[in-house]
This record gives C-alpha cells, sequence and structure tokens, in this order.
C-alpha cells in the first residue's frame, strides 16, 4: 500500500533575520517554541520540535516512524545526526546574544543502537562544553522515555555576527 505525507511550511524568510537581530538566541528559541516565530522547514520536514530552553540546555522530541526509515526498516542516521545537531547548535545559541548567532562547523555522531517506530517518542538533550568567542563545543544525547540512549554526539560551533 502507497503511504503519503505532506509538508506544509511557512515563508522561512518572513521575520527571521530581523528576529535574529533582534532577540537573544535564548528569546529566539522561545519564539519559536512559543509559536511566536515559525519553525525552520527542516522542522517540519522531519517532525522534531522543541521541548525546553532554558541558558545552556536544550532539549527537542521527535516521534519515530516509518517515514524516516533508511532501507533496513530503522530510522535513517541522518535523521538523528539532524536531531542531535539541532540540539547542540541550539544549545549554543541559548548563550548568545542579540546580534551574534552560530552555526555547525563539524558535528561527530556514535549511534548505540537501532531507533525504529516501536522506539516511540525520542528526546535529544544538549549542553555547551565551552563557549569561546569564536567557537563553541557543545555535546548532546537521544534518549526513549526510559532514558535508553540510542546515539550521542559532540559539536563545534562558530559564533559570527548576524549580517
Amino acid at each position: 500500500m502507497e503511504r503519503k505525507r505532506t509538508i506544509v511550511w511557512d515563508d522561512p524568510q518572513i521575520n527571521k533575520r530581523d528576529a535574529v537581530s533582534a532577540l537573544s538566541g535564548l528569546d529566539y528559541l522561545r519564539a519559536i517554541k512559543d509559536g511566536k516565530i515559525s519553525p525552520p522547514p527542516v522542522a517540519k520536514l522531519i517532525g522534531y520540535r522543541i521541548k525546553e530552553v532554558e541558558h545552556g540546555f536544550a532539549v527537542f522530541e521527535l516521534d519515530p516512524g516509518e517515514h524516516h526509515y533508511n532501507p533496513f526498516a530503522t530510522v535513517h542516521g541522518g535523521i538523528l545526526s539532524t536531531l542531535l545537531d539541532t540540539a547542540m547548535t541550539a544549545a549554543v545559541l541559548t548563550t548568545l546574544p542579540q546580534n551574534l548567532t552560530c552555526s555547525t562547523v563539524e558535528v561527530k555522531v556514535n549511534f548505540i543502537k537501532p531507533v525504529n517506530a516501536e522506539s516511540k517518542l525520542l528526546r535529544c538533550e544538549a549542553r555547551p562544553i565551552h563557549i569561546g568567542r569564536k567557537l563553541a563545543t557543545v555535546e548532546g544525547r537521544i534518549m526513549n522515555v526510559n532514558n535508553e540512549l540510542y546515539a550521542h554526539g559532540v559539536s563545534t560551533c562558530m559564533i559570527f555576527k548576524v549580517e
């Protein structure tokens, strides 16, 4: 049986650049979480969402489904890598004042066990390790509701002014 999935998203340019420069990273993420700013299209495509954001801490959730599967009927590693990258970058962003943002320079992911639809809700928590003037390092973990570890990673983000 053929399956379909329809993705709908808002124009990613509307208010994004102004919001990024006018708000601290934490306030920007809170505005997305609270529905005041629409999430990026990739969040709609993959289906992750912000669960918690505080200074130096970010949590994103994902309900894994068969639309995330690779040819082996498990969630593709790229989906889990994207979830980790998103949460880790957000954790760095929560520490930045207005007019500064960040972007991933590199990411390393370790997959611990396979994920499938039966894995249920996944929670990705991330915390910075070090925040410098130009670079930040951060770590993240993907766990299920029973705190079983599925993947973990580390990342380096560059910090720069919003142009």
